[in-house]
């Protein structure tokens, strides 16, 4: 950690005008139970202003690694409990806004970027925030970067509005704070990223699971629930017709119509396997069958939009089976010593299976198993298919479709 260097005129290291340590102090031994970064912002400069400090604003650009963001801003200005934080689009830093911005000069290698904003500064036109900072009365604004480890490089920004601009002494505290800022930030965005990660690739309940310790081969629970198991059509064949890249875009296509509303109503992706997908609806909550059959409506609306583009390109409509059934699922660690995967099993999601496999035959595209039509209650919605025997199952299984 650097050591404070600067003294104001007239002042020694044992008049310093600003209590040195507190807020250092803080940063390296009192943030543990701090999890989230936008509060430990807050935080740190709520403890700057206590310690006399006058930051008016600041902010944290950060480059995460995300499946939909590329970076994030997290903003903190007096008189709010919370901070903003604004997420960017990969294609962010191609943009004009991104390029117009003091804080693309450090991600580009500049150890500082510090401009004066009082009225007779004469650049402050370099960028159009300095402009912003200057008509709300800022006087001073500087950015540093934030160093992780592997080289990556994070921005912080400070601004204050007091005459005359920050003084030498305060900017210098403000610099000693860095190295811990470091330390503090990287260990909460890895911290994000782990959990972020783990949701993108097992989904929100696998991922809190392994976070909470299920990390050994045969750890996991049983979730009752309602299972939907969904499966492309002839995608063999399509992907003969197709360029890789043009298959990529359908089938993520494909997946966004399907899975969106399975979640905007409730239900968790568990996996994906080749063009199908597993997903449940935990029955802990009481309406779980009817949001099942009510993401399924919305994945079919969705499923005709998309065809609909993909003929004025000339491509072929895509179709597919989804099975439906109740039950319990065991969902949990299985695989080899080393190498792990979080997945559901059981007989319920292989009714919900055979059922997929049953909509080849029966050409229908959603197919339900009598236990769920009957926690759901009679209906018009579904016509009675009699009952069928499913591959590997004893019993038949009473079947169900959707009313058109």
């Amino acid at each position: 950690m650097s050591t404070i260097s600067h003294f104001p005129s007239g002042s020694s290291a044992g008049t310093w005008p600003i209590e040195r340590r507190p807020v250092l102090d803080w940063l390296m031994n009192e943030t543990s139970s701090q999890r989230f970064l936008d509060n430990l912002l807050v935080e740190m400069c709520e403890r700057l202003v206590v310690a006399g400090v006058p930051v008016a604003r600041s902010s944290l650009h950060l480059r995460i690694q995300h499946p939909q963001w590329q970076g994030a801003r997290i903003l903190w200005q007096p008189g709010v409990e919370e901070a903003h934080i604004d997420t960017f689009d990969y294609d962010v830093d191609t943009t004009e806004l991104f390029l117009r911005r003091p804080a693309t000069e450090i991600y580009n290698g500049a150890s500082e970027v510090r401009q004066h904003l009082h009225a007779n500064s004469i650049d402050v036109v370099r960028y159009q925030l300095f402009e912003e900072l200057q008509r709300d009365g800022f006087t001073d604004y500087v950015a540093w970067p934030i160093q992780h480890t592997w080289g990556k490089r994070h921005v912080v920004t400070f601004a204050t509005k007091q005459h005359g601009g920050f003084k030498e002494y305060e900017i210098t505290y403000l610099k000693d704070l860095l190295p811990a800022l470091a330390l503090a930030s990287e260990i909460r965005m890895k911290n994000a990223m782990a959990r972020t990660l783990l949701e993108t690739y097992v989904g929100p309940h696998a991922s809190a699971e392994i976070l909470a310790g299920a990390t050994t081969r045969g750890s996991g629970k049983t979730v009752s629930a309602a299972i939907m198991i969904c499966d492309l059509r002839d995608f063999t064949a399509l992907s003969d017709l197709w360029p890789r890249d043009d298959i990529i875009e359908i089938l993520n296509g494909y997946f966004d119509a399907l899975c969106e509303p399975v979640e905007a109503r409730g239900g968790e992706i568990l996996k994906f396997m080749g063009d199908g997908l597993l997903a449940i609806f935990p029955l802990s909550k009481p309406n779980a069958c009817a949001d099942l059959l009510q993401a399924i409506e919305d994945g079919r609306q969705r499923m005709a939009a998309l065809n609909v583009e993909l003929a004025k390109s000339g491509k072929s409509a895509l179709r597919y089976g989804i099975g439906v059934h109740v039950g319990d699922v065991m969902y949990g660690n299985i695989g080899s010593r080393k190498r792990l995967d979080f997945t559901a099993i059981g007989p319920a999601v292989n009714v919900a299976s055979r059922l997929e496999e049953l909509t080849k035959v029966i050409k229908r595209p959603v197919l339900l198993s009598s236990d769920f039509v009957e926690i759901l209650g009679a209906s018009e919605e579904f016509v009675d298919l009699g009952s069928h025997s499913l591959r590997g199952l004893e019993a038949p299984v009473g079947v169900y479709g959707v009313a058109d």
